[in-house]
């Protein structure tokens, strides 16, 4: 039962550092190396938030592989915005009502969805049924029947889906997948892992259950899913949970903080939690039979960095987690070659999610066999 996570092998083929700087593991998509592309694979975002404003946007003018070539929005006043500041072409503008049109639009390659969690399977699915790859932000949806619908549209166009869990490019939590698969300080037992801070306005989606799908879990709890996985290198086969709310006002509609734990078929145990009322709880740690690993913070956009028991530090460079997916999921289409973040890979953190949810309603443990 593996994850999706890469090998160390898998590693050295795709991540993006000088060799001297990060010797394990090479240059990341081998940007170093690799000549000039003979073109560039054009993203279009939809979705003109926060996260595309100051960081996919940004990131996309780092890449080598990709270019912003178009924007999907419901705002007249963005798009002319980002139109003026970005150099977009009027007819590569789009709102979410006229998306099937890209069907005739060459110019985009991507559909980069980033929207509220319980819209990422209509959009995705209008990309897809457009012709066009999609990218689309973790959580991949607030249901499992909606996870597979978007993975079956994708491969009924013939187009490829991948879920933005950047932090599979990000070269210090590869660097913990490392040691722990090559059992440095033994054979990995426990795992603490957990993500939380003191959300602030009331009125975001985020806190909208119909919207977020859930709370804490669903927006950071998962990179603390994550991070068991690919830490583990293994599939939970048992869960059980518990949920708090001390404002039940702000929190009327989802957990407040959950706590989890998992059990995988190796024995590995993990404790996770997920917070969006306690600030500091950023990281995780595997404790080994010889030792223990792990970073604080773990899971940002940057300043990722930690400890070993041994006294070495884990802090390798830092690099554009968004540029690094976006450019990896590029070179996957031009070489005709699977994602390694496929849609596959957002349906089994749903089921797992899922699964934490019910433990936490019923009181009981749930088994994922």
């Amino acid at each position: 039962m593996k994850t999706n996570f890469q090998n160390r092998r898998d590693f050295i083929k795709t991540t993006s550092l000088a060799a001297a700087s990060l010797p394990l593991f090479g240059a990341l998509n081998s940007l170093a190396q690799d000549s000039a592309p003979k073109r560039k694979i054009g993203f279009a975002l939809l979705g003109l938030g926060n996260l595309s404003t100051h960081q996919i946007a940004p990131a996309l003018q780092k890449t080598k592989f990709c270019k912003l070539a178009g924007i999907v929005t419901g705002h007249p006043a963005k798009a002319e915005q980002w139109k003026v500041q970005y150099n977009i072409p009027d007819k590569n503008i789009y709102n979410y009502d006229n998306m099937d049109q890209m069907a005739d639009n060459s110019d985009i390659d991507v559909v980069y969805v980033v929207t509220p969690n319980a819209l990422h399977a209509g959009h995705t699915i209008k990309a897809a049924r457009a012709g066009k790859h999609v990218l689309c932000e973790k959580p991949m949806e607030i249901s499992v029947a909606k996870c597979q619908q978007m993975i079956d549209e994708c491969k009924k166009a013939g187009k490829q889906l991948a879920i933005g869990y950047r932090l599979h490019f990000e070269p210090n939590n590869l660097e913990c997948v490392r040691l722990a698969r090559e059992k440095t300080f033994g054979d990995v037992r426990v795992i603490e892992a957990g993500f939380g801070f003191p959300i602030g306005d009331p009125t975001q989606w985020r806190l909208k259950k119909d919207l977020a799908g859930g709370g804490p879990l669903m927006d950071v709890g998962i990179y603390a899913l994550q991070a068991t996985r690919y830490l583990s290198g293994e599939e939970p086969v048992e869960v059980s949970a518990t949920t708090t709310v001390t404002d039940p006002v702000k929190f009327k509609d989802i957990e407040e903080s959950i706590v989890w734990q998992m059990k995988f078929p190796s024995g590995i145990i993990s404790y996770n939690s997920a917070s969006y009322k306690v600030p500091g709880i950023a990281g995780f740690k595997a404790f080994a039979d010889r030792g223990w690993f792990g970073l604080d913070p773990a899971y940002g956009y940057g300043g990722i960095s930690g400890q070993r028991s041994d006294g070495q530090l884990i802090q390798l460079p830092q690099v554009d987690q968004f540029a690094a997916e976006m450019d990896d999921f590029a070179q996957c289409i031009l070489e005709n070659r699977p994602t390694r973040v496929p849609g596959e890979e957002g349906l089994r953190d749903l089921k797992i999610m899922m699964a934490i949810y019910e433990s936490a309603k019923t009181g009981r443990k749930i088994s994922l066999i």
